[in-house]
């Protein structure tokens, strides 16, 4: 995830070691009694890959709580992401002095449902990705970066930003993506930011993305 990141995002990767370490209790207490062990395992790499990266900003030892979307609530002075899928998980963290927000997001590269296709892809996103000949996975690259959009909108208006809110281009030469919000929306948000850009990179067994909205 570090090669889709200014060198100045702290990003870790998670080991296996970090899907058993141990959860600070604020963190152990914001985990509910009923999560099935993936959802432990996943919350457990997750929180322990941001306390990491964390600390290389010289903020240490500090509980990641859930706030009620879920997301985690970040110390004074931080932002970040975190993002996990089967057999991967990661975790990006800045200083508020030098971005708004930080998004990141993975997911296994397969080919999506027509019904989900349609859920994340506006027509013209559809057609784009049926224009790429037997890639039937570019919808899963649509549902990654629009993933970071919906991360990087969250903390900065903090209200929900629906996956056909955004209208994505994709320019597959240099691996990046750029979202421009829709006029309606926007009416509905203002001061919101207009357009969001990132960088992503389409493995064989995985996609992922990221983007940042400097200060």
């Amino acid at each position: 995830m570090q090669d889709l990141l200014p060198e100045w995002v702290a990003v870790e990767i998670a080991g296996e070691a970090d899907y058993t370490a141990e959860l600070l209790p604020d963190e152990a207490a914001g985990l509910s009694a009923r999560a099935v062990e993936s959802r432990r395992r996943e919350f457990t790499a997750g929180r322990s890959c941001a306390r990491r990266a964390l600390s290389r900003l010289g903020v240490h030892a500090r509980p990641l709580v859930p706030s009620e979307n879920r997301a985690p609530i970040w110390p004074d002075g931080t932002t970040g992401s975190i993002t996990h899928t089967a057999g991967y998980c990661a975790a990006a963290v800045a200083r508020r002095d030098d971005v708004r927000a930080v998004g990141i997001d993975a997911e296994r590269r397969t080919i999506l449902p027509q019904n989900i296709r349609s859920a994340i892809c506006r027509p013209e996103e559809l057609a784009w990705c049926a224009a790429r000949g037997d890639e039937d996975w570019w919808p899963a690259v649509h549902f990654s970066a629009k993933e970071v959009v919906y991360k990087l909108w969250s903390p900065i208006v903090g209200t929900w930003l629906d996956f056909l809110d955004a209208r994505l281009t994709i320019d597959v030469e240099t691996g990046s993506f750029e979202a421009q919000i829709l006029p309606e929306r926007l009416r509905k948000s203002p001061g919101a930011p207009a357009a969001f850009r990132g960088r992503f990179h389409a493995a064989p067994d995985l996609v992922r993305s990221a983007g940042i909205v400097t200060a």
